[in-house]
């Protein structure tokens, strides 16, 4: 009889038990196509506080975002705390973040939820914006990338490092591979429309521009930035650097995802560098992104077909998960023109894409409430 209710006792306890176990929480999205969106530390504080973070994964969780691309490099600072940063420049991580790692806690957060999580290199070459950065010239002047004139170029607000600069190329992969290895369960790294990138309008410094004559029999650079044959020449010094970084990181850890979130081309190549038709074919990313941010699904439907008739071919086309704006300033899309751009990638065989950015989820309530579905 002792040994009867023993038993039972023991059998109640476990019902007890499992009836308090909190179930896991549900995954985002039971798909394997990118459904993602970039979390910024501009106009939005969900990187400023551990809660904060907590909640936009669960937000992001319940609408069907199954990737988040989280800020790690901007304003000349690091989002999560660097040696190197420390050691070049006397701060770790940008100082509002100071005595927190906002990537550990965020991979710990989304690993609940099968969330996939890169760590997504906004300012790429890009030093300086509004004063912001402006360590980075100050320190080390030769890197700045000069244009024609001699003088430090500044396009749409940006001073810019000189990415065809070998030193200029060593720091910023080094902040990549600290990166890869500080976060060993990192999905992947994302570059961006600065990354890797240079203005048409840079390439004068005087390490360029003897590169430029010992090729070209003694020639000196267009003065003409725009020149064909001198934007072609310099757009293949940083695919050089961009198989460079693929090889590099993909030594580091062979499942790493290479990520690239260009403008659209051929403006990316004219007015950036970026010839990212290149950068596919050789098999350099494993997700693209470029920004197709139109106002209207014509022009959407236009960028598309571009993409898809000349600069990626068809064996190419499963790296493709579409840049889309979400939210820019006051401007959000209506939700009609939001389902359009969305029908547009599902009938082209394309099952995910990319938003931008993270606030502009919570102006769709009704769009995102179906999202997972589609």
């Amino acid at each position: 009889m002792k040994n009867s209710l023993f038993l039972i006792l023991i059998l109640l306890a476990s019902c007890v038990k499992t009836t308090g176990t909190v179930a896991p929480p549900t995954p985002a999205v039971k798909t394997d196509a990118v459904r993602g969106v970039w979390l910024t530390n501009v106009a939005s504080n969900a990187l400023y506080t551990k809660d904060n973070l907590k909640q936009a994964v669960q937000f992001c969780a319940e609408r069907g975002i199954n990737h988040i691309f989280v800020v790690m490099w901007n304003k000349g600072w690091t989002q999560y705390p660097s040696d190197i940063m420390e050691k070049t420049f006397g701060r770790a991580i940008e100082e509002r973040l100071e005595g927190r790692d906002p990537m550990r806690e965020l991979l710990d957060e989304a690993k609940k939820y099968d969330i996939k999580v890169y760590a997504w290199f906004e300012y790429g070459f890009a030093a300086e914006n509004s004063g912001l950065g402006a360590h980075i010239l100050t320190k080390y002047p030769s890197w700045a990338a000069l244009g024609a004139d001699g003088k430090v170029v500044v396009k749409n607000g940006f001073k810019w490092m000189n990415a065809l600069d070998k030193n200029v190329q060593d720091f910023m992969l080094s902040l990549l591979k600290e990166c890869v290895q500080k976060y060993p369960d990192l999905t992947g790294i994302q570059g961006d429309d600065r990354l890797p990138a240079l203005p048409s309008e840079c390439g004068y410094n005087q390490n360029v521009v003897d590169l430029y004559k010992f090729e070209n029999s003694g020639a000196v650079p267009p003065t003409d930035s725009k020149n064909v044959a001198w934007v072609e020449w310099r757009s293949k010094k940083l695919n050089d650097f961009m198989k460079r970084l693929h090889t590099d990181l993909k030594q580091l850890r062979p499942t790493l995802k290479i990520a690239m979130a260009p403008s659209i081309f051929p403006f990316a190549k004219t007015e950036y560098l970026q010839d990212w038709p290149t950068w596919v074919e050789n098999g350099w990313v494993d997700v693209l992104s470029p920004q197709m941010y139109r106002y209207d699904i014509a022009a959407y439907r236009n960028e598309f077909d571009k993409i898809i008739n000349d600069q990626i071919s068809l064996q190419k086309r499963n790296v493709l998960a579409p840049g889309v704006l979400l939210k820019v300033g006051s401007y959000t899309p209506t939700q009609i023109f939001l389902q359009q751009m969305i029908d547009e990638n599902r009938k082209r065989g394309i099952k995910g894409e990319v938003f931008f950015f993270y606030e502009g989820l919570k102006d769709q309530p009704d769009f995102f409430g179906k999202y997972k579905d589609s």
